[in-house]
């Protein structure tokens, strides 16, 4: 449709004309006079200068009998010169110029969409010509979802820059486009649009309900906070449905395709009622920093109700398996219509990837990052600290911080006005409940480049991230007394692999060098002390020892699979010129990826002699069936080797977090995928254990799915293959995914997707 055409076969708001107040439920256009209890004409009330339709009505009453027309029968004259509005057109097509425009033709809404800081157009048609001069216009909006935010929208001649303006663009008879400025400060969210005229004859009110507008953040404007100024970043990080989620550990590196479906149906409606939700004045919606810290607490809901209800456990009885979930769509789309309760259940990635879909759909350029070995510090101190005892084994009930094997967030971009100037850009935001921020499960946003130099006194939850992805892992052995003393420190083992998706490819993106500078370098070093000064233990760093043996756990390949052995070796290196005697312990133990430990499974002692500047490699090997009943979520395990090197007393100390790999879904299509048409799809899965797996229950979304078809398979026998044929039919062409994962309670984070290229009809 052409922007200067009205859309006079679509849905319009009825004529504002003067007559009575109909009664309920009338939808009369017309000029036609009704009355009701017998009389013929109004009564307008005292002091009211508008006049205003009642609900339901298509008609609008003047209320004054100051300077506007008389609705008698002998007044009829002036309704010639009486302004009114016959109809509005929004121009809010999907493929119209305004959602074009304004980059929002993307959403599966019959409402008007658009970005703050831009102009769109209307149609306005009116009951006689206007006429420039003795005619006035003005837009009122007022905010839907709370009171208090009204917006008048003045007609001007020369719209400028920045202000809330309209001018009349084209003029065809009673018919006027005008073009709208909207302010690139506004606060986002729903607004219902009153047209308001004014004549020699007086004023009148036409709302133009339900054609409401929905304003969102403008990554296109440069004058919006959230601008970007990269096409394919903005492609990326805004317009892009499907995204990459990076988990396992760093030196195995799984990836799961994500489907944010932030343009599907009712998702934009979901957001904003999210919004609502939160303990922010919509006049605060403005702000992305504001914005983005409110999401990161709304998406959990340990304290406010929120979207996702988190579960750490082995029993997701109830709920859906976190590992089951591979879109947002459903998790939104449930909680909107269940009208705000918690849905069950998520981890990390699942917070992230719904956090991600909401500020996207919300206008925010947003990614979802990755951090290996992440530390979880619960006292503050900027250190992740381990005690062990005389013994050099771990005191697990004083041990209270962890490091998880990964741990998904957000990165959301924007400038920081309320920061010192350099800290803009990618802000870090956290859905996962870990530690309270302000009285709520929240964090961030928080500068990436504060967490680089270790400028910690930067809000938000700086001090947080930084040890995340950079504290020194401290060891700490009782001594007699009941005191403990620093015995061991790895400097290098915290943060590592930051990984992202890439733009414009499936590819992984290393980010590691925006949180911190190359480990053991002196500004990397000058970043830690300095971020340690602010910590709960500024003094503890003491000078440091020579060291002449050294520990490091080796793994070859890509890993060992579930379902076999797991290999690994531990190599030591006599770095003097004399023998070394080293007395070892080494442990295994099964944990959540969050680093909760839940069981030991295999722990012995190793004597290792080491010839002057020797090398030796140990053989480490974990047999299947001594890990298979013990597996918790995602396959994890932890190897921890202490010793003490005789005679120099010196303390080693490592650990080494892996997985264990599972198989992949195979999905490969059968054919041609035509719009229309219907297309076979084949879906593979080879159980891995000598197990049987218990009802087994298949997810299946995208390839433009509104929502996710599950398909129950029962029980697969141990070591058995399993092969779905699956139908769909394409409804839009170009290049789609085929998502498609596993819940089954013995075997997570099994998972695939396919490209598929579909040609039009």
């Amino acid at each position: 449709m052409s922007s200067s055409e009205p859309n006079t076969r679509g849905p319009s708001a009825p004529a504002a004309v003067p007559t009575t107040t109909p009664t309920s439920g009338s939808a009369s256009a017309s000029s036609t006079r009704t009355s009701t209890s017998g009389s013929a004409s109004s009564t307008p009330t005292s002091g009211s200068a508008s006049s205003t339709p009642t609900s339901g009505s298509a008609s609008s009453t003047p209320t004054s009998g100051s300077g506007s027309a008389s609705a008698s029968a002998s007044a009829s004259p002036a309704l010639d010169t009486l302004l009114t509005v016959r109809s509005v057109d929004l121009l809010k097509s999907r493929d119209g110029p305004n959602r074009r425009e304004h980059h929002t033709d993307s959403y599966l809404s019959d409402k008007l969409i658009v970005r703050r800081g831009q102009t769109f157009q209307m149609w306005i048609e009116l009951s006689r010509p206007f006429k420039r001069g003795s005619d006035n216009l003005q837009l009122q909006l007022s905010s839907v979802v709370t009171t208090g935010i009204r917006i008048s929208v003045p007609l001007v001649d020369v719209l400028e820059d920045n202000a809330w303006e309209m001018k009349i663009v084209e003029q065809k008879d009673k018919r006027i486009r005008v073009s709208v400025n909207t302010l690139s400060s506004a606060s986002i969210g729903r607004y219902m649009i009153t047209v308001v005229t004014f004549s020699p004859k007086g004023k009148l009110l036409f709302p133009c309900a339900p054609n409401d507008l929905c304003v969102l953040f403008n990554p296109w404007c440069e004058d919006d906070p959230v601008y970007l100024d990269n096409e394919a970043e903005r492609k990326e990080y805004v317009l892009n449905s499907m995204g990459r989620i990076y988990y396992g550990t760093e030196q195995q590196i799984g990836a799961r395709t994500w489907n944010y479906a932030q343009f599907e149906q009712d998702v934009l409606e979901a957001c904003l009622f999210l919004m609502a939700r939160g303990r922010v004045a919509m006049t605060e919606w403005r702000d992305p920093v504001i914005v983005s810290r409110m999401i990161s607490a709304l998406v959990n809901s340990n304290d406010d109700r929120g979207v996702l209800m988190g579960n750490w456990s082995d029993s997701y009885e109830g709920g859906t398996t976190p590992t089951a979930w591979s879109g947002s769509g459903d998790i939104l789309k449930q909680y909107y219509k269940s009208s705000g309760k918690p849905v069950k259940f998520a981890q990390c990635w699942v917070y992230a990837g719904v956090t991600a879909s909401v500020l996207r759909c919300l206008g925010i350029p947003t990614r979802c990052v990755t951090n290996f070995s992440s530390a979880h510090d619960t006292d503050l101190s900027l250190t992740t600290d381990i005690y062990i005892d005389d013994k050099l084994e771990l005191i697990k009930d004083k041990t209270d911080d962890s490091v998880w094997n990964f741990h998904v967030w957000n990165e959301s971009w924007m400038t920081r006005p309320d920061l010192p100037v350099g800290y803009g850009g990618w802000q870090v935001v956290d859905a996962t409940p870990q530690e309270p921020s302000q009285g709520s499960y929240r964090c961030g946003p928080t500068p990436v480049s504060a967490v680089r130099n270790g400028q910690v006194d930067l809000k938000f939850d700086t001090p947080f991230v930084f040890a995340e992805v950079n504290s020194d892992r401290i060891y700490w052995q009782k001594k007699p007394d009941g005191s403990f003393s620093q015995v061991s420190v790895e400097k290098n083992t915290i943060g590592q692999r930051i990984s992202t998706k890439a733009v414009g490819s499936e590819e992984r993106m290393d980010i590691t060098h925006l949180y911190k500078y190359p480990e053991g370098s002196e500004e990397e070093r000058i970043a830690v002390e300095r971020a340690s000064r602010f910590g709960s233990k500024p003094t503890l760093y003491p000078s440091a020892t020579d060291n002449d043996v050294s520990i490091e756990i080796v793994m070859e390949g890509a890993g060992p699979r579930i379902g076999g052995d797991a290999k690994l070796s531990i190599v030591l290196k006599n770095k003097s010129s004399k023998q070394r005697t080293a007395s070892m312990l080494y442990e295994v133990l099964v944990m959540y990826y969050t680093g909760v430990l839940k069981t030991t499974v295999k722990k012995d002692r190793i004597n290792v002699d080491l010839k002057p500047l020797e090398t030796k490699t140990i053989p480490w090997t974990l047999l299947y069936k001594e890990y298979m009943n013990h597996l918790v979520d995602q396959g994890a395990l932890m190897l921890t080797v202490t010793g003490r090197v005789n005679p120099t007393k010196q303390i080693l100390a490592t650990q080494f977090n892996f997985r264990l790999r599972t198989p992949d879904l195979i999905i490969t299509p059968l054919g041609d995928a035509v719009v229309g048409k219907e297309l076979t799809v084949k879906i593979t899965f080879q159980n891995p254990l000598s197990h049987v797996l218990r009802n087994v229950l298949f997810h299946i979304e995208g390839l433009g799915m509104q929502s996710v078809r599950k398909v129950p398979n029962g029980d697969v026998e141990k070591l058995a293959t399993v092969t779905l044929m699956e139908k769909f039919v394409p409804t839009v062409s170009g290049s789609q995914k085929l998502l498609a994962s596993m819940d089954c309670r013995l075997l997570t984070q099994v998972h695939g997707f396919a490209d598929i290229v579909v040609k039009a009809k």
